[in-house]
């Protein structure tokens, strides 16, 4: 089958290669890709900056969204059947939507939102369950509450601006003015033209800040959270949970808390708490989010729809920045010929 599989470490390490189809397992289910999509954390993945933590042995194939038909079950398999139709975000070590097909576990699993297309459900898994994580699982968010969410026109942060909304929270946002718009039509009660005004200087008392940028931005946000108040960062400085959450020795996860002791002490300083963020795979999750697409109350945002022998151009064009709004995505199903 065709694939694009990360060859080497680094910026030109990624390539198209034929590959055997994936070996299924008694756990799972074998999809035939329909779409995917490409994140930020592809190109992280395919410069090795977790090789110390996720230790894919290469060639290995990139891509952490897939939305595609089963045409194959393993023997333990419960509650999937060949011809269902899918959306996932593999568990880490067994990544791999820019292929033809992929064996994924039954937990990772779910059905695909009957209201999305194929390429809109690929647009949606990680970032739906790193919005639903975050919210939960890590702020507990509730009605009434206040929330700042950086680049909110992003794949992730239009989404958590969604459902952040949907708990209940008064929400903030940082955006482009040609953006304004759109996050304002996502649930944003607060939009900030970043290249305009400095958000640190106009907001306070937020009890959550989601910051995909980092840097100074992440320190800025840091300003503006009440006492108690808690940063989630999904781009680093990563702490030794990151480390306690893939199993990695105790020891790397001395080495993650040195890297981050300047962000968690300025924290501490300002009485308010640092968390490195990094989502996992759940297909229980999956299912409760697709009944929210289903509903209504969420929607995916797509920017561009790239064929799959472009699978590398629609990584560069996400690297590069150029995304205007949501999330890239990279279709097998055939594009309409234009006359």
């Amino acid at each position: 089958m065709k694939a694009f599989v990360v060859e080497k470490y680094g910026k030109g390490g990624a390539r198209a290669a034929q590959v055997p189809e994936p070996t299924v397992g008694d756990r799972d289910v074998l999809v035939r890709v329909s779409a995917t999509s490409v994140n930020p954390l592809d190109k992280m993945v395919r410069d090795g900056d977790f090789k110390r933590l996720l230790k894919y042995r290469r060639p290995f194939v990139l891509g952490h969204d897939v939305a595609g038909v089963v045409t194959r079950v393993g023997s333990a398999v419960h509650g999937f059947t060949v011809g269902d139709e899918v959306y996932a975000r593999p568990r880490d070590l067994r990544i791999g939507g820019f292929a033809e097909f992929i064996a994924i576990d039954q937990d990772d699993v779910a059905p695909k939102p009957a209201s999305l297309t194929f390429e809109e459900a690929a647009a949606v898994p990680l970032v739906a369950l790193a919005a639903w994580q975050v919210l939960f699982d890590r702020a507990h968010v509730k009605p009434g509450q206040k929330v700042l969410v950086h680049a909110g026109a992003g794949g992730l942060g239009s989404t958590v601006i969604q459902l952040a909304k949907h708990l209940g929270a008064t929400v903030a946002t940082t955006a482009s003015s040609r953006s304004e718009e759109l996050v304002s039509s996502l649930g944003a009660d607060i939009v900030i033209d970043y290249a305009r005004e400095d958000f640190s200087r106009v907001l306070s008392g937020y009890d959550v800040v989601i910051d995909a940028v980092g840097g100074e931005n992440l320190e800025k946000s840091l300003t503006v959270l009440k006492p108690g108040g808690l940063a989630v960062s999904v781009v680093g400085p990563p702490d030794a949970g990151f480390a306690e959450q893939l199993g990695a020795p105790s020891l790397l996860g001395v080495v993650l808390n040195a890297l981050s002791r300047r962000i968690r002490k300025k924290a501490e300083s300002l009485g308010v708490r640092y968390q490195f963020f990094f989502m996992r795979a759940d297909g229980a999750q999956l299912r409760k989010l697709g009944a929210l697409y289903d509903d209504g109350v969420l929607r995916p945002v797509v920017d561009r729809i790239f064929p799959f022998d472009r699978t590398l151009e629609a990584m560069a064009y996400v690297e590069q920045g150029r995304t205007g709004a949501g999330k890239v995505v990279v279709s097998m199903m055939p594009r309409p010929s234009s006359t």
